[in-house]
């Protein structure tokens, strides 16, 4: 059926959580009761990418991009744009910088600066339908290998578009394919590492519900350049709208003969199967994903052997995740030398970032290798929220580390970001603002470390249990100087001899704090203080009893009943009781409440020489 216009409304995750499936049933319903069901079409995409603003709806061909749409708003969008042909300006995208309205994505900073290559299907098919993704050139790359190429050409291919693994370790992808064709065996396997856990990481799952077909042709491909049959995607079982696209991409493959046995009339046969992982960050590290998808305890083990020589079920196996697979359709139908054209002498090609944190536009952007970090964040991203002053910015996930300022001119990496003391990852971008502690974020990785320890080694187990408890000392004002020599020293330690990839970069957070923010160390430990404001056992609320008018709205809203006082007469806080969640001091209409920090309290106590007790009047 041909149809005049398409209304596309964002299904992934973030969205459908904001009743995108609720405007889809609102605009197909608005459609039919005006007899206009025929002409357009209402599509369910992937991400669009620009989550802060979701959910996003999108006209074409006209290309008008509405945001933040409700349910409500279908019935608006039909008649105003669809009979009458006129845009509903209030839900247009007003950009901060320039204050004007824009009607147009392809003419909004958060996409000028992106390419996207990984992502260049999501937010412009349905996934769940095998036809358009071969409309926008989907199993035209796996033909072409099948047909017109040998395996050998095949790995030359990707060997020299300079394609390095998206996953982290940054390994040659197409050197990684060749150690695993030399290998010979009765059965290969290609596994897919769907398994991400990084905090505020959401690149590879918004691909394999936006286009999971991308990452089935890829491990084909995989399949037939290695020689193996069979293809495992290992993805944890918190994506369930990742793993119902990808089941149904599956079957929709096999019943037009992209999978299955003999392909495209070929002798090349290649069968997926789904694993689920049940969330241990470990299995990341693709030793203890395959001891995971065995039935084994996720443990990582010594290299060599690598997984190309015995992986999974002790054969030969190739492990790429999700992000390094959707570009390699695209490197072999538009050339090697078109992907190297893109990114740094090291690093080609694009990188995917999940974008989070303070930052205006929090989303999922695609930016070719080089871009630097101030035009990721401050064009990209539209600066810090609120008008406050940037701070930091963390990438890598747990294994990265904090950067700042003065590293905002760096272009981004592989060889760049470690440097500067930090590194690529799978892709997680956290951006701090002046309100937040860097030694209680440290402490925040460490917590994450610790839980996701698979605690085989002593470096990781112990070793990073024993930083963890110097950082609590620290964040709650017990801390010494000769805390900070034992976290470098013991941060090196655990670098130098832990048994995987993730205890080696875990004290990454500590040691670039401890590089670049000293001096917020030193203020923990000598003056009691958090400067940031952050850590709770450095603070103490009070109110002043001469801008108090007893208005009696701040022990109204006290969770612990910490706030005592009569209605028109002055309140004071009962610190034995406070929690110090700051929700008296945000409710307060008079300013009268002040936070400080303890020894700020102890010096006014002492100054007037009272006693600092729990009856802080």
């Amino acid at each position: 059926m041909s149809y005049k216009m398409h209304i596309l409304v964002c299904g992934g995750t973030g969205c459908r959580a904001s009743a995108s499936k609720n405007i889809i049933c609102r605009l197909e319903d608005c459609l039919k009761e005006r007899a206009l069901e025929d002409e357009v079409q209402v599509i369910a995409t992937g991400c669009f990418g620009f989550c802060e603003k979701g959910p996003i709806v999108k006209i074409m061909p006209d290309n008008t991009f509405y945001v933040q749409v409700k349910p409500e708003d279908a019935e608006e969008i039909v008649n105003e744009h669809i009979i009458k042909g006129r845009k509903v300006e209030r839900l247009l995208y007003k950009e901060p910088s320039k204050k004007v309205t824009v009607s147009d994505s392809k003419h909004m900073e958060f996409y000028k600066k992106q390419l996207r290559i990984a992502l260049r299907n999501c937010g412009f098919i349905d996934p769940e339908n095998i036809e358009e993704c071969i409309g926008r050139d989907g199993y035209s790359a796996l033909a072409k290998c099948l047909t017109e190429m040998t395996p050998e050409a095949v790995i030359d291919e990707i060997k020299r578009s300079g394609l390095r693994g998206r996953g982290g370790g940054g390994f040659p992808t197409g050197l990684k394919w060749e150690f695993a064709r030399k290998y010979q065996a009765d059965q290969k396997y290609v596994v897919c590492n769907a398994d991400e856990g990084d905090p505020g990481a959401f690149m590879d799952r918004s691909i394999m519900e936006g286009d999971p077909h991308s990452v089935i042709e890829a491990m084909a491909i995989c399949g037939y350049s290695i020689g193996a049959s069979k293809g495992l995607v290992y993805i944890r079982a918190e994506y369930p709208l990742a793993i119902e696209r990808l089941r149904i991409a599956i079957e929709q493959a096999e019943k037009y003969g992209l999978l299955g046995e003999n392909i495209l009339g070929t002798d090349f046969s290649f069968h997926i199967e789904i694993r689920y992982g049940a969330g241990a960050f470990v299995c990341g590290e693709e030793t203890a994903l395959i001891h995971s998808m065995e039935g084994h305890r996720g443990e990582p083990t010594t290299k060599p052997p690598f997984p190309a020589e015995s992986g999974y079920l002790n054969k030969p196996t190739n492990v790429n995740n999700v992000e390094t697979l959707a570009n390699i359709p695209v490197i072999l139908n538009k050339g090697a030398d078109w992907f190297a054209s893109i990114g740094t002498e090291r690093s080609k090609g694009t990188k995917v970032f999940a974008l989070a944190g303070k930052i205006n536009n929090v989303g999922l952007i695609e930016v070719p290798m080089g871009t630097t970090l101030r035009e990721v964040i401050y064009e990209i991203g539209g600066g810090i929220k609120n008008g406050k002053k940037f701070k930091a910015v963390q990438t890598g996930g747990p294994s990265g580390g904090c950067l700042t300022e003065k590293h905002l001119d760096t272009p981004i990496d592989f060889d760049n970001l470690l440097a500067a003391g930090s590194m690529m990852g799978s892709g997680g971008m956290i951006v701090m603002d002046e309100d937040d502690c860097m030694v209680a974020v440290a402490k925040f990785y460490l917590e994450f470390i610790v839980e996701e320890s698979c605690g085989k080694c002593s470096p990781c187990r112990i070793g990073n249990k024993r930083l963890l408890e110097i950082l609590t000392r620290i964040t709650e004002g017990k801390g010494t100087m000769e805390d900070l020599d034992n976290l470098r020293n013991l941060s090196q330690v655990i670098k130098d001899t832990a048994l995987c990839g993730l205890g080696q970069t875990s004290p990454n957070p500590v040691l670039s704090t401890l590089e670049h923010f000293y001096d917020e160390y030193v203020a923990h430990i000598r003056d009691h203080k958090c400067p940031a404001g952050k850590c709770k056992a450095l603070l103490s609320f009070r109110i002043d009893p001469q801008l108090c008018v007893g208005c009696t709205l701040c022990s109204r809203n006290c969770p612990v009943d910490a706030i005592i006082g009569e209605r028109k007469e002055a309140h004071f806080i009962d610190t034995t009781k406070c929690i110090k969640c700051g929700t008296c001091k945000d409710k307060c209409k008079f300013n009268a409440i002040f936070r400080s920090h303890i020894k700020q309290q102890l010096l006014a106590s002492k100054k007037h020489g009272t006693k600092y007790n729990s009856a802080n009047r």
